[in-house]
């Protein structure tokens, strides 16, 4: 006998948001939209998020008081990224329950048990070797080859955390970038282009998915997002399957953004990430329902919304001192601004994104 769906919050309730950047600032709007108020639980100081939520804990991770009162001030909690301590978790689902639930964060938490797992559920994955140390580098080296790219399996994003090897020479100075890290190795996988499908499933076990967007890279850090992306019908079709697999093997609730490469060969997963994401922004301008109501939905144990595209969009990220770029763009027809009230503007750094309506 399966357990009873938790009945929806009704408006009013809270949700508590872990992380406090552009992700929880956005989860915050669409939250409100909905009547919900939010509570952010961040380490550090004035974060994005707190601008539009109900109320903030700044406080660390290992606050064990501090998670205490905020898990007790809110009716469910959320994220907004990956790695969050395993203790903090302990604490606060002893206290009220967490989506996505702890398997979808353990999964993603670490690049070699993500690989494990999509691997397992028969999908495809670059070729990939644990890296312990330089002889496991060497040994790797000799079936993937190079070109490849040696990653820390824990905390890599935006291009952070790699190392690529050209040749079998790089080695060295690749596993001196590691930093003692525990790391895995990736073999070059030669795609015509890389999509996303931005994927929801309700507690209840029913799936939505957006049209996959087609993403371009700048330096490791996710320049712009086309929808529609440029895919036959059948490759589209694959992917929201291949993302409905996923979510439903983890008995996920919540958006969860799943990176593709495009092949002569098929589609092969590049990463998951169990959260809003970057190449999901365009639904804020192309559909009625964007994909943060969509999580709040979700979590809220809401019906899932209408995430059909209405309009073709190219989503570009704001990225440091593209900010002096935003009076030209205000003034833009068929544009959206989205901007993360960041106070200091650093190179790298996303200050905010752009969506504008292609006609």
């Amino acid at each position: 006998m399966t357990d009873p769906l938790p009945s929806p919050l009704s408006t009013g309730a809270t949700i508590g948001i872990l992380g406090g950047g552009q992700l929880g600032r956005m989860l915050s709007v669409a939250a409100a939209r909905l009547g919900f108020k939010t509570h952010i639980y961040e380490p550090g100081a004035n974060p994005p998020a707190a601008d539009v939520a109900h109320a903030c804990t700044t406080a660390a991770y290992d606050d064990t008081a501090a998670l205490t009162a905020f898990a007790q001030s809110v009716d469910v909690i959320t994220y907004e990224f990956e790695n969050i301590p395993t203790e903090a978790l302990d604490i606060l689902e002893a206290i009220k329950p967490i989506h996505p639930n702890r398997e979808a964060l353990r999964i993603s938490q670490d690049r070699l048990t993500e690989k494990d797992f999509l691997k397992g559920l028969g999908l495809n994955t670059a070729p990939y070797a644990d890296i312990p140390d330089a002889a496991a580098l060497d040994a790797a080296l000799a079936t993937i080859g190079t070109p490849s790219i040696l990653k820390t399996r824990r905390f890599g994003y935006d291009g952070k955390g790699q190392a690529r090897l050209k040749s079998d020479a790089d080695a060295a100075q690749a596993i001196a970038d590691m930093a003692g890290a525990p790391a895995l190795l990736e073999g070059f996988v030669d795609f015509t282009i890389e999509v996303s499908v931005i994927a929801a499933r309700s507690a209840s076990g029913e799936v939505a998915c957006y049209d996959p967007g087609e993403n371009v890279h700048r330096d490791g850090i996710l320049h712009t997002t086309t929808v529609p992306a440029s895919l036959p019908a059948s490759a589209r079709t694959d992917a929201v399957l291949l993302a409905a697999r996923i979510l439903n093997a983890l008995d996920y609730v919540g958006v969860m953004g799943v990176e593709l490469f495009v092949t002569p060969k098929g589609l092969i997963v590049n990463e998951i990430a169990p959260r809003v994401h970057n190449s999901g922004h365009w639904t804020q301008n192309g559909c009625a329902v964007d994909q943060f109501e969509q999580h709040i939905r979700a979590v809220a144990g809401w019906p899932l919304g209408d995430g059909q595209r209405h309009s073709d969009v190219v989503m570009e990220n704001l990225i440091g001192h593209d900010m002096d770029r935003v009076p030209e763009l205000a003034a833009a027809p068929d544009t959206a601004l989205h901007l993360y009230g960041k106070a200091d503007t650093k190179p790298g750094r996303k200050m905010g994104h752009v969506n504008r309506i292609t006609r």
